[in-house]
């Protein structure tokens, strides 16, 4: 509980030095962010954070980078979390809401060790996993895979893209299993869906899931 306890004292402390980013040196911002991450690595090393500046405040987002298993230590956490003005505090990667810069195709890359892939430009097919019908597996199409299979860091970087668009614990909890392969010359014949419906894709699925789980039997006679 100290641990905690210190983790945020020392972001109400300090949380001007975040809010205000573009105004505060970058050596300066260098000591505290990293300040920021050793104390929250005191109350578990594999936890991270994200800092979002907005117009008239600032997001923090705890979170367990994918894992599980540290799901509790993140809410846990966020539970303890002081009120701090123009702060909004956040367990876990939240889904993506809004969609339009995908469908627009204005989403700008992320990019991870010279990997660069765009949301609008991935698409996806479900795969069925043998003996267990209910969980379900994706092939993740990208460009250039050509190019970037043999590097390490593609999986991470799909990943990272996938964490996202769904946000962290659908990420977690409703793929089972994820193949990465290049986009086909006939991918319109192939009828593959554009990545940024996954979101909707699994609620739709897990919908039906839940409607069949509920389904009133009929007698026969």
């Amino acid at each position: 509980m100290n641990q905690i306890t210190n983790f945020w004292n020392y972001f109400k402390q300090n949380n001007f030095v975040f809010l205000l980013l573009n105004e505060i040196s970058n050596d300066e911002l260098k000591i505290h962010f990293d300040k920021l991450i050793a104390i929250l690595h005191h109350y578990n090393k594999d936890l991270d954070l994200i800092i979002k500046n907005k117009n008239k405040g600032a997001e923090l987002i705890i979170t367990a980078n994918g894992n599980p298993y540290l799901f509790k230590e993140v809410e846990l956490l966020v539970y303890y979390a002081p009120v701090v003005q123009r702060w909004k505090i956040t367990a876990f990667l939240q889904p993506e809401t809004n969609l339009s810069k995908y469908q627009q195709g204005t989403d700008k890359p992320i990019e991870n060790y010279g990997i660069s892939l765009k949301i609008s430009e991935m698409y996806f097919e479900a795969l069925k996993i043998e003996n267990k019908p209910l969980e379900l597996g994706i092939k993740v199409y990208i460009k250039n895979h050509i190019v970037y299979k043999d590097s390490p860091r593609l999986r991470e970087t799909v990943y990272s893209h996938l964490e996202h668009l769904l946000g962290e614990k659908s990420f977690a909890n409703d793929i089972s299993l994820i193949d990465i392969a290049q986009i086909p010359c006939d991918y319109n014949k192939l009828k593959l869906m554009e990545l940024y419906n996954l979101g909707a894709y699994i609620k739709n699925k897990i919908n039906f899931q839940q409607n069949i789980c509920f389904w009133p039997k009929v007698n026969r006679i």
